[in-house]
């Protein structure tokens, strides 16, 4: 058998160059663009099209080269990851969301993690950018939230994404959960529960997400009528620990509250933790709703109630918005939250006597 070299000519197996996208194109009697959305899977193409391509590739045994291209495009096919984020969950899921995106592409993920306290930031992220020349950069809140950051990208040219718990950029360069409206949805759940005296543990500051669900749990409480004293609220750092140590504050009340909500599934572990540790039964005694809908909210005991948070879809849109610009319209930008019901909320008699 015979293949053509980059001149179309036929020449032994052997002794032939590689085959070039110049080649599939030719053979395949399409352009190269259209070789190359192939390459990346795009989905503007039709079936036809897309077999008649991945045949001749087949034939040929073409392997894409993507350092060269790298190298005409004067950058490499590595997409960033930049976060300073205590919930190491959080960045697993979006990576899982992300690789999905990646998969079957030339695009490599690569993490970069970073120190959002540290005055040195966004010279530390300008020097990977500019070293590293990544084809874009997924940002992850809250350094997310930074219009700086976003701005930085802007004057080195790379490509972003920002991941919110609000609405930061424009569409083709955002995906937003919508947090304060489903922490609202867990309230109200609660309530229609037989539930009045409901605890928070609020998430860190400087994090629009804990923000954001602290606004929309106040906000529910409010039109429900119900108070959100000092006493009913105690601030977490979205681990483990500090959601225990946060539960044990809001259970020294009196009245203690019957039901808690934390801003994420691993302060909500925590709080479980800290009830057992006082004898207080889950959910009989103390109702517990999360949020995130991590591994974590299965596999406890009584299984959480959760607001989800769809981490995974919203990275793999994110990614999309990077790997295919001419297609970032087709990806949603928004993304709705959900409640989870499982067991670790009671229903509370009307007539329980709860302020």
């Amino acid at each position: 058998m015979t293949r053509p070299d980059s001149e179309g000519k036929g020449v032994a197996r052997g002794r032939e160059a590689q085959p070039t996208i110049n080649d599939v194109a030719r053979i395949a009697e399409v352009s190269k663009k259209t070789v190359s959305r192939v390459i990346n899977r795009s989905p503007l193409l039709n079936e036809a099209t897309r077999k008649k391509v991945e045949a001749v590739i087949a034939e040929l045994g073409y392997v894409p080269n993507p350092q060269a291209r790298a190298l005409a495009l004067r950058r490499n096919f590595l997409i960033g990851l930049l976060h300073d984020n205590p919930n190491a969950q959080m960045v697993l899921n979006f990576q899982e969301g992300v690789l999905e995106a990646l998969r079957g592409t030339e695009f490599a993920l690569v993490l970069h993690p970073v120190d959002r306290h540290s005055p040195q930031m966004l010279d530390g992220i300008r020097t990977f950018l500019e070293q590293q020349r990544p084809y874009g950069v997924l940002i992850l809140p809250p350094i997310s939230e930074n219009d700086e950051l976003a701005a930085l990208c802007r004057e080195i040219g790379c490509g972003y994404v920002r991941m919110g718990s609000a609405h930061l950029d424009n569409d083709a360069h955002l995906v937003e959960s919508n947090d304060r409206q489903a922490v609202g949805h867990a309230v109200d759940y609660l309530v229609d529960s037989g539930h009045r005296r409901i605890g928070l543990i609020a998430g860190p500051e400087g994090f629009r997400s804990a923000r954001e669900r602290y606004e929309g749990f106040v906000e529910a409480m409010t039109r429900h009528g119900l108070s959100v004293g000092p006493e009913r609220v105690a601030r977490g750092n979205y681990t483990f620990d500090s959601g225990r140590a946060a539960a044990e504050r809001l259970l020294e009340a009196s009245p203690r509250p019957t039901a808690i909500f934390a801003s994420n599934d691993e302060m909500a572990a925590g709080a479980l933790h800290a009830a057992r540790q006082r004898g207080i039964e889950i959910p009989a005694e103390l109702s517990l709703i999360g949020f995130d809908d991590t591994a974590i909210a299965a596999h406890i005991w009584p299984p959480l109630t959760t607001v989800r948070w769809p981490i995974v879809s919203m990275a793999r849109a994110a990614a999309f918005k990077l790997i295919r610009p001419a297609e970032t319209a087709q990806q949603p930008s928004q993304f709705l939250s959900d409640l989870v019901r499982r067991s670790s909320v009671a229903i509370r008699p009307a007539d329980s006597g709860e302020d």
